[in-house]
């Protein structure tokens, strides 16, 4: 009896003391675990600045601003990128490219308008980060500028002419430029090559049959808007 007694008790208490110890070692192995192999950061790829404003511009002319992509938590690969909206391209980056964690790569983006109005589009990067697409917005306008002209006449000489010539200077007293390649048979002539905001003079020439020149007639002034 005796002998069966002091066995019960030991029995009990090492199914008690074990259960312990599995408990112990199954939550501090977790535990443990946790803390010597910690999860890496999870990889990001970031652009700058995320939206681009060009304004308002004349049709054909270009415009150029850069950007950057930038990699966190690990290195990005990324593949390729896709862009929409009339007028806009993308250079100075190559695909597929690496973007080592914490490095960035930069890109350009340019807007040329080929016709008057507002114009929007985007830039998608694809990538193997989370969220791939990374997204640039784009946004401009374009106009087409006023094309201004001065139209000049004066009066037809009294001596027998072969034709005239046309000159123009940016001072009241000259230098004067030929604007005719050729002689002009009538009494008139228009100046397409004006730019705004300029101011003109303008003087005329007769030339006879033997390619004898005149003077300078009276000098007229035109200030484009």
């Amino acid at each position: 009896m005796r002998s069966a007694l002091a066995r019960k008790p030991l029995r009990v208490l090492f199914a008690t003391f074990l259960a312990g110890v599995l408990a112990t070692s199954c939550g501090g192995g977790y535990t443990t675990s946790a803390a010597s192999n910690p999860q890496p950061a999870a990889a990001q790829l970031s652009v700058s600045p995320s939206a681009m404003n060009f304004g308002s511009m004349l049709v054909g002319n270009s415009q150029h601003q850069t950007g950057t992509l930038k990699a966190a938590g690990s290195s990005i690969k990324v593949s390729s990128a896709s862009w929409s909206g009339s007028g806009y391209s993308l250079s100075g980056i190559t695909f597929p490219t690496t973007i080592p964690a914490g490095s960035s790569v930069p890109f350009t983006v340019t807007f040329t308008p080929q016709a008057s109005g507002s114009a929007t589009g985007q830039i998608s990067f694809l990538s193997n980060a989370p969220g791939s697409p990374t997204v640039v917005k784009l946004n401009g306008s374009a106009s087409l500028s006023t094309q201004h002209s001065v139209d000049l006449s004066w009066n037809a000489s009294s001596s027998q002419v072969a034709g005239y010539n046309v000159y123009r200077g940016v001072q009241s007293g000259g230098p004067y430029t030929k604007l005719n390649s050729a002689l002009i048979g009538g009494v008139s002539f228009t100046d397409g090559s004006v730019q705004s905001g300029a101011t003109y003079y303008y003087a005329a020439t007769s030339v006879d049959s033997s390619n004898v020149e005149s003077g300078y007639s009276n000098v007229a002034t035109a200030t484009i808007p």
